[in-house]
């Protein structure tokens, strides 16, 4: 699969995204920036240091997308982390992993505990540095952050695995997920679960705002979209298509009889990506099936294509039967064109339609998606009631 992967150029280069998040920063002024960092191949302190200093530099517009690492068994071994950890085990570390990193950021300094008194020569007041000693199931961590608070503290805390344990991880620490509807029944049955979960961990249902993905090809005239849409379909082919499900999943469709029900129903690896295809009630498809779907869609969110004007009519409809909060714009063929003709054409419809508010400047990520709440990471979040008992010597309960 490898030299496949290679040749077919998926996923490849891969860069270090950090160092684009802290170009984009000194670039913009309002644009939030969410970067994806693993619970599995990471430390929480290089983590929770990382992460400070891009809030730092960005004047708090940092989000962290929180992964265990779906494609871990590709993975591990350059990380030194030998053989893939079990699906539901990889939460459990990374609840701890959480509960760490938002200790170090929450509970480790004071907000008075930069001083900077020139006359005392007190730059750091030490008593008002609290040293983490946590001695858990998974990590042993002991000291201070050595970056002083940042406007959020906390940087936005994303996540995107939709398995059951996924949604469990979802609720108990996420402030915004992303999912893939493909359809608004499929999406609203999502977003319905995870703010039901939400809310059984003390959480108000509106505390986690839900992103779906949306491929978008807008064209000027119909004919132009339709043109354009099939450009992207045709560079799909259904050998790329089964080497990067493949990726997602562990599970390579090619080895099975693609005509008879798939009889895998579970992996270790992205169980999302293959739940997507096991829907309650339906027959189990084949894998020819689920390849020709995953040529088309690949992972995909909403497809939505057609003029402006009905590409905005199909997202704000689509938004309002839901349950979602926003989208994820997709990458299509061209995707730096792609992302100015919807900037261009459909982002002044939706100002228009209220749909899209107003550019606010000098706030932080979260204050822009959650307004009123503040730039800091909010008490009624259970997992400050987490890091605090991490900062007190404890270990906080997981799922």
């Amino acid at each position: 699969m490898p030299d496949e992967v290679a040749r077919l150029g998926i996923q490849f280069p891969g860069y270090d995204p950090m160092f684009y998040a802290a170009a984009v920063a000194a670039a913009t002024r309002d644009l939030g920036i969410v970067v994806t960092s693993s619970t599995m191949v990471e430390a929480p302190y290089a983590t929770a240091r990382r992460f400070a200093t891009l809030d730092r530099v960005s004047g708090g517009r940092v989000g962290w997308n929180v992964v265990t690492g779906s494609s871990q068994a590709s993975v591990a071994k350059l990380f030194g982390h030998g053989e893939m950890t079990a699906h539901d085990d990889r939460y459990a570390i990374a609840d701890e992993f959480v509960d760490v990193a938002v200790a170090l950021w929450e509970s480790t300094w004071e907000d008075d505990a930069l001083r900077k008194d020139v006359e005392t020569r007190v730059y750091i007041d030490p008593a008002r540095l609290h040293p983490l000693d946590h001695h858990g199931a998974h990590f042993d961590v002991e000291g201070v952050l050595s970056i002083p608070p940042t406007p959020q503290r906390t940087p936005v805390l994303f996540q995107a695995g939709t398995s059951d344990r996924g949604r469990d991880f979802a609720a108990r620490n996420a402030e915004a997920v992303f999912v893939q509807g493909r359809t608004i029944p499929t999406a609203r049955g999502i977003t319905d679960d995870i703010r039901a979960r939400a809310v059984a961990q003390g959480r108000a249902a509106d505390d986690i705002r839900i992103v779906s993905g949306a491929t978008v090809v807008v064209g000027r005239t119909e004919r132009e979209a339709l043109e354009k849409r099939e450009e992207f379909l045709s560079i799909r082919d259904l050998d790329a298509a089964a080497v990067i499900y493949a990726g997602y999943t562990g599970i390579d469709l090619r080895a099975y009889d693609p005509d008879a029900p798939l009889p895998v129903t579970s992996t270790e690896q992205g169980q999302s990506a293959l739940n997507r295809y096991l829907l309650p009630g339906r027959p189990v498809p084949t894998p020819r099936e689920i390849l020709t779907d995953f040529q088309e869609k690949s992972g995909r969110g909403f497809q939505i294509w057609g003029t402006p004007e009905q590409v905005a009519d199909e997202l704000v409809a689509t938004l309002a039967d839901s349950g979602l909060d926003g989208y994820m714009l997709e990458p299509t063929v061209g995707s730096i064109d792609a992302y100015r003709d919807f900037i261009e054409l459909v982002l002044p419809i939706l100002r228009e339609r209220g749909a899209v508010p107003p550019p606010e400047h000098g706030r932080t990520l979260r204050e822009r998606l959650f307004p009123g709440r503040g730039p800091r990471l909010g008490a009624q979040h259970p997992i400050v009631a987490a890091a605090r008992a991490v900062a007190d010597g404890a270990n906080a309960p997981a799922l």
